[in-house]
């Protein structure tokens, strides 16, 4: 392993990353990028799509539209899929923190996020087989990346030696007065204002559709 020995002399411990723990960490962030991809994609069918399906189609009872209008597809009022690109861009967040401190303790903050992702997604995808009995394709690739992140966090633990997690905690002022804000915080600020604005959109003052005259 290649010893990340006190960088920067901001920790008094040491630790030690593979290699190939970078490159783990970049194919988390590339998934973790389409799953966040993926989920606004469902957000913005969710509030620009459905409304434009009549009432009583036969197009809602159907396929993945019968999945993403079904009582479970919202909490209170809200998509899941609007919760699943907030869980993305949270673990894309924790990725840019990790790249820009290389701090262990980041690791082991991702684990119980990944593990509540896979969670979650068995039970969504349940619903879908076992309650609904129709699939939606954007909701089964979303519930691939959350398995894949938590594989990808379980290979990054099995490649990393790092201390003790109450050792870490301990050093979590330290994690914060070496990072770089600007660096994690400007992808999430844009990403968090994307999710905004496409909920914003539908409460514009739009002029009303002019219908098409042959």
């Amino acid at each position: 392993m290649a010893v990340q020995n006190q960088m920067l002399n901001k920790f008094d411990y040491d630790w030690a990353y593979s290699s190939r723990v970078s490159i783990l960490f970049g194919i988390f962030a590339v998934v973790a990028a389409v799953g966040w991809m993926v989920s606004m994609m469902l957000t913005a069918i969710h509030l620009f799509a459905l409304p434009a399906i009549p009432a009583g189609s036969d197009a809602l009872t159907q396929g993945s539209i019968a999945v993403i209008t079904s009582p479970w597809a919202y909490v209170l009022g809200i998509p899941l899929a609007t919760f699943g690109a907030i869980y993305y861009l949270a673990t894309l967040g924790m990725t840019l923190w990790w790249f820009d401190t290389r701090h262990p303790l980041i690791i082991k903050i991702l684990t119980p996020m990944t593990a509540s992702g896979v969670v979650f997604s068995a039970f969504f995808v349940y619903l879908q087989l076992g309650v609904i009995g129709e699939i939606c394709p954007f909701c089964m690739v979303s519930a691939s990346a959350t398995v894949i992140l938590f594989g990808l966090e379980l290979g990054i633990l099995r490649l990393s030696d790092t201390p003790s997690l109450s050792e870490m905690f301990a050093d979590f002022g330290g994690l914060l007065a070496g990072t770089n804000y600007a660096v994690v915080s400007v992808p999430l600020l844009v990403g968090a204002l994307t999710v905004l604005g496409m909920f914003a959109i539908p409460m514009l003052p739009m002029p009303e559709v002019i219908p098409f005259i042959e």
